[in-house]
């Protein structure tokens, strides 16, 4: 088990990986907004828990279970958003901040209860698609699924 923090670490790492094909040191601490020593030892962490492959200098690689573990963070995300914006018709902005909070404090199992009943109620077949958390790629697929249903 890693913490939140550290899963934030990953989720950025497999976000990079999908948008320029490499992950770097400087581009997580940009992208998280915060300095190159704290990524190398999130970086260290997350190999100590083998999560992800690195040497010095090198290549930043995530482990096939590293890369479950960063779509299941970024999938939890996209099921809160969805209930809160698309179920409880929150606005998009505050839907977007209160699933960053809600995703860190909710258990696998309460995930899994909300995906199906979000999955049940907006009449979704499927979040498993290659998340770009700039586009939204995932939300649109979803509703797009769920367009061609009507």
């Amino acid at each position: 088990m890693i913490s939140k923090s550290s899963e934030e670490y990953l989720k950025t790492m497999y976000v990079l990986k999908k948008q320029n094909g490499n992950i770097r040191v400087t581009d997580i601490a940009k992208k998280m907004n915060c300095s190159k020593p704290s990524v190398n030892k999130a970086i260290y962490n997350l190999k100590d828990n083998g999560l992800l492959n690195y040497e010095s200098y090198g290549t930043i690689e995530l482990t096939n279970e590293g890369e479950n573990l960063a779509k299941k963070i970024l999938e939890t995300y996209d099921i809160v958003y969805l209930f809160l914006k698309d179920v409880l018709n929150i606005e998009a902005e505050e839907a977007e901040k209160e699933a960053e909070k809600i995703k860190l404090a909710i258990t696998d199992n309460t995930t899994n209860k909300l995906a199906k009943y979000v999955h049940q109620v907006l009449d979704l077949n499927n979040l498993d698609c290659d998340y770009d958390i700039n586009k939204e790629k995932c939300r649109c697929c979803v509703r797009r699924t769920s367009s061609k249903n009507d």
